[in-house]
């Protein structure tokens, strides 16, 4: 397989570590859970809310997409009505070349949008670093 291929034969099933930015460079952090079926993608997210009347909850989100080899596009709608979060996010990124990262750009309609950064543990990374918590 040639190094090109190997990001877009894996799965993106899983759970993701991620961040997203605003124009202002705040960042908010955020678990996601991807599940793949064939070119389909589905999902959630929690993270934290950052603004509004429920600073500091947990906000949940439903993802649905899609995914064209290395190209990796949703959109997140968020479980709670409210101002600051009643419009869909659309989300569009690359997958890395070992199937580990998806990095992009999100975008709410009119005009905000920012970037964003998704991780994933390897099957290696992720026994290594259970081995490391272990001895500790």
């Amino acid at each position: 397989m040639s190094e090109d291929s190997e990001g877009s034969s894996a799965r993106l099933t899983g759970v993701w570590h991620g961040i997203y930015t605003y124009p202002s460079l705040m960042s908010v952090s955020f678990v996601a859970t991807l599940i793949e079926s064939e070119r389909s993608l589905s999902g959630s997210t929690h993270e934290p809310c950052t603004v509004g009347a429920r600073h500091g909850d947990t906000l949940s989100a439903t993802l649905w997409g899609s995914r064209q080899d290395r190209s990796v596009t949703f959109v997140k709608t968020y479980d709670v009505a409210g101002p600051h979060y009643q419009n869909d996010v659309a989300y569009e990124g690359t997958l890395s070349r070992d199937g580990t990262e998806i990095e992009g750009r999100w975008s709410i309609p009119p005009g905000s949008s920012g970037k964003f950064l998704m991780i994933r543990a390897t099957g290696k990374a992720a026994a290594v670093a259970r081995k490391a918590m272990q001895r500790a």
